[in-house]
């Protein structure tokens, strides 16, 4: 199956890909607004801050169309960075637009807490989702951030991850989905996610 992995210079793009190769998928880079008709699915690959996002994003094009596409309702998956400016607005810096695709904002983690928050923690799903099937719940997946994203439409968390206070760790909407953290940095885990992800779209 055909998977477009957005590319606006985001530095996790390389093992997005490549994990996605492993799980048997022919990844392709789309980086402008190129024709993606025949691609069954796409990923938003993020790390980095909320503002350059959003302007590479809109310089090349990107924002529209990954602002169609989930429009369309087509398979989606966002991973950090690609997850949070899916929302109205980051308090990142000096504050940011997003896309405004997912109503609510991103904030920065509680003040006392070191950040970013950075390595292995665990992942409690908020209900019974396709997505990660065959991953026990309360698995632990690789995280790098210092801001969280806070869904206006709580139905919508799909996971929690708890620290110093619980945050949203992972949005389903319908056939869009979303991570805070890094599938592609978590091992067999995250393998197995984006076999499932894969799969769900191929459906």
């Amino acid at each position: 199956m055909k998977v477009a992995v957005i590319d606006y210079g985001a530095g996790n793009l390389r093992s997005v890909m490549s994990a996605l190769r492993t799980v048997g998928c022919e990844a392709v880079v789309i980086d402008s607004q190129t024709d993606i008709h025949d691609a069954r699915a796409m990923i938003l690959p993020g790390v980095g801050a909320a503002a350059d996002t959003m302007v590479n994003l809109r310089r090349r094009g990107l924002s529209d169309v990954v602002t169609r596409w989930i429009e369309a309702e087509r398979p989606f998956m966002g991973i950090c960075m690609g997850m949070q400016v899916l929302f109205t607005h980051s308090d990142e810096g000096r504050g940011q637009q997003c896309l405004g695709i997912i109503p609510g904002r991103v904030v920065r983690l509680p003040q006392g807490l070191k950040v970013p928050h950075m390595g292995w923690n665990q992942v409690r799903y908020a209900g019974e989702y396709s997505i990660f099937r065959t991953i026990p719940d309360d698995s632990n997946f690789y995280f790098v951030h210092s801001y969280v994203a806070e869904p206006d439409d709580e139905s919508i968390i799909a996971a929690h991850t708890n620290y110093g206070a619980p945050f949203c760790s992972a949005v389903q909407r319908g056939p869009l989905f979303a991570t805070q953290f890094h599938p592609e940095k978590s091992g067999v885990l995250g393998l197995q996610l984006y076999k499932n992800f894969v799969e769900t779209a191929a459906a």
